[in-house]
């Protein structure tokens, strides 16, 4: 299948095929008719499935199309997503995409001044990319207004959750015009979400590209057992030993980040961390730096990552194994991406085993464990049981703003790390 054959306009195409792309992703064949269409949708995919153009065509497409036919201009859209890099992200998608039609976006976030994003809303805007917070804020202040809006996205929905932003985007929803189009996407689909999504959309149509809360087949996933004390040599003796040019390592905590990225410096390797507390200005310049291959080692928090969007990227590292499962699922999707292979490595301590085992419960699979490294784990590992796949599946239009009535096995390969 060809974009030609999805039905976009030619301004659209024109600009798809001047970023290169000629085949839609399984989500973008699958998303954007339906969303021609008008209806609601529920979208759970992976990260780095093409999620954003399969959201971000159709909604300019009719955005171009209602405007020719007179609708007069305004804030008509608004995607809310949870941190500043995705925002950002998403931002210079709309432009890429959108560049050959008169549609105004632009993109609002905290940690920064609030002037130039006044100004921008100011001069007008037809679609608002942004985080909770600052949204609630300019809102507050009477910069914003929602009521005249046609279609409205909610994107990662399940990070949004994880962040503690549930009582924000009900307090946003609460403001939306009743007719409306609603796009509601996550990589995960655990009950939390669903019941949120039953709150927002009416008789959506579903798009799944993957099993939910699956790992890609192409990613190579090991753990390597490691007592937390000799986890810093560990990954150091990993990254010598490797010639990886770039590579994404997980903490859990911001200041696990700083002080990880300080112990990689001081051993010579390049490394800068990315965390909620870093000014704005910080995390774009490592995020950059990182891109072009001035640092080698990206330290980032669960937060900060969504919105690394980087298609070589090809070793993530689970420095500490997250509690929640489906953030495995987010973490190691940084790699493999766009059909390139990529590989996750995951340091797991005697307290962490739990984490482990709820992980591999989750993707339905053992992780290969590495035996042969130089810090293996004194304490015994409990045994592990086979894991079962979690069954877990979402519940399952027009005029722009049309709403409908609502209805109620590890493989085994070299180990990564070689000997000198």
């Amino acid at each position: 299948m060809t974009f030609d054959a999805l039905f976009l306009a030619k301004p659209l195409l024109k600009a798809l095929e001047e970023e290169g792309y000629t085949t839609p992703t399984p989500i973008q064949q699958q998303a954007i008719p339906p969303i021609l269409d008008g209806r609601d949708l529920l979208g759970c995919a992976q990260t780095g499935t093409g999620k954003t153009a399969a959201f971000a065509l159709p909604i300019l497409q009719r955005l171009d199309e209602a405007y020719r036919n007179g609708l007069s201009r305004g804030l008509r859209c608004l995607i809310l997503t949870p941190t500043r890099e995705l925002a950002l992200q998403i931002g210079e998608s709309f432009q890429a995409y959108g560049r050959h039609m008169r549609i105004r976006s632009t993109v609002i976030f905290g940690g920064v001044g609030q002037t130039p994003q006044v100004d921008a809303i100011k001069r007008g805007v037809d679609i608002l990319i942004a985080t909770p917070g600052r949204l609630l804020d300019l809102i507050g202040q009477g910069y914003i207004k929602l009521d005249a809006l046609k279609v409205f996205v909610l994107d990662e929905a399940d990070r949004m959750l994880d962040m503690g932003f549930i009582h924000d985007i009900r307090k946003v929803i609460r403001l939306l015009p009743e007719q409306r189009q609603s796009l509601f996407f996550s990589a995960t689909m655990p009950a939390d979400i669903l019941e949120l999504s039953r709150d927002i959309l009416n008789n959506p149509a579903e798009v799944t590209v993957t099993p939910v809360s699956s790992t890609a087949e192409i990613i190579d996933q090991y753990v390597y057992l490691v007592d937390k004390a000799n986890k810093p040599k560990l990954l150091i003796h990993i990254l010598e030993n490797n010639n990886a040019p770039g590579v994404l390592v997980f903490t859990r905590t911001k200041y696990g980040a700083d002080k990880l990225a300080k112990v990689l410096n001081k051993h010579g390797i390049k490394a800068d961390a990315i965390h909620g507390d870093k000014a704005q200005n910080a995390r774009q310049r490592a995020l950059s730096q990182f891109k072009n291959g001035q640092i080698r080692v990206l330290v980032a928090t669960d937060i900060a990552s969504r919105g690394i969007d980087i298609d070589s990227l090809g070793f993530v590292i689970n420095y500490e194994i997250p509690n929640i499962p489906e953030t495995y699922v987010h973490r190691i999707g940084r790699t493999g991406r766009a059909g390139s292979e990529g590989t996750a490595i995951s340091f797991c301590d005697h307290e962490e085993a739990p984490f482990l085992y709820d992980i591999e419960k989750l993707i339905g699979k053992f992780i290969s464990v590495m035996q042969n490294h130089p810090y293996p784990m004194e304490a015994e590992m409990p045994p592990r049981k086979h894991p079962q796949a979690a069954k877990v599946a979402p519940k399952p239009s027009a005029p722009l703003g049309h709403r409908r009535p609502r209805h109620q096995a590890a493989r085994h390969s070299k180990p990564v790390a070689r000997q000198k």
